[in-house]
């Protein structure tokens, strides 16, 4: 008896939150009808569209594209996002909306990291390097592993800009297992779907402990970074030449009296962090 009284009371409670539920579906449809935004599919009640993204996220969104076009919005969770999937229509984005697509958000496990480019002639020294060791390959019938070479590449990039110095060389597999095992790692969890990003909310729990696994890998980074710190103060200290590169523009910064309280440890790293961050996101896959 005391079960079916319970049962009684429960009832009015549970169609109110049923008829509420079904009622902020409705006008959150209602609302996406008129905000103007591009085609795309439908969203279900909390979850949006995350259903249709699978493990293969890329493929379901060019799946979903050749459904609703080039240009589509979707809903994952709680955040409502526009994708674009042509040339021509990142071409417009790129070219035209370049202040709009530079204030999109980042995944939350990045935490707030910046992004820098590289030198252009750099760029090219790199490139031209990459070009002859395939060249040198190709002639001698020898297979290229395009993955590690476009890392290994993509690695020294970065840091000659930093260091001036080449952590890697193309013909190497074993110096450069640690970094590519770092920079792997960051890749799969930026490039796993993280519901802290579609549920902004839950963020602070990182329910996949996404964050947790990318700070160990920073910190893994921030080792190699202090290192190398150490070792140019030392060269300092012992009257070797100046590189002018980007750790040289920093440590200037650090030991100067109006800046030397800013600029600590801890955001040095931060600093060398941003170029590391800017080769996770580049990596080709």
């Amino acid at each position: 008896m005391e079960a079916m009284v319970a049962v009684a009371v429960l009832v009015p409670w549970l169609a109110w939150l049923i008829v509420s539920f079904l009622s902020l579906y409705l006008l959150s449809l209602l609302a996406h009808a008129r905000s103007g935004l591009p085609p795309g599919p439908r969203p279900l009640p909390l979850i949006g569209s995350i259903h249709l993204l699978g493990d293969k996220p890329h493929r379901s969104l060019a799946r979903l594209a050749k459904i609703h076009g080039p240009l589509m919005s979707i809903r994952l969770g709680t955040v409502t996002t526009v994708v674009v999937s042509s040339p021509a229509m990142a071409r417009e984005f790129l070219q035209r909306h370049d202040s709009v697509l530079a204030t999109r958000s980042v995944p939350d496990a990045t935490g707030k990291h910046a992004r820098l480019d590289a030198l252009h002639h750099l760029r090219s020294d790199k490139v031209r390097e990459l070009t002859d060791h395939v060249a040198r390959l190709a002639r001698e019938g020898t297979p290229v592993n395009i993955g590690r070479v476009a890392f290994t590449t993509s690695l020294n990039l970065v840091s000659r800009t930093i260091f001036s110095i080449d952590l890697t060389s193309l013909g190497d597999h074993g110096r450069s297992k640690e970094f590519h095992e770092v920079i792997t790692g960051m890749m799969e969890g930026l490039g796993t779907p993280n519901v802290s990003d579609f549920f902004p909310v839950l963020a602070p729990a990182d329910l996949q402990g996404m964050r947790w696994r990318l700070a160990r890998l920073f910190a893994r980074l921030h080792a190699v970074f202090d290192a190398e710190v150490d070792q140019r103060l030392r060269g300092r200290d012992a009257g070797q030449p100046r590189k002018n590169d980007y750790l040289d523009v920093l440590l200037d910064l650090a030991a100067s009296e109006d800046r030397k309280d800013l600029l600590d440890r801890e955001t040095l790293r931060s600093h060398l962090t941003v170029n590391t961050t800017y080769l996770c996101l580049q990596y080709p896959r």
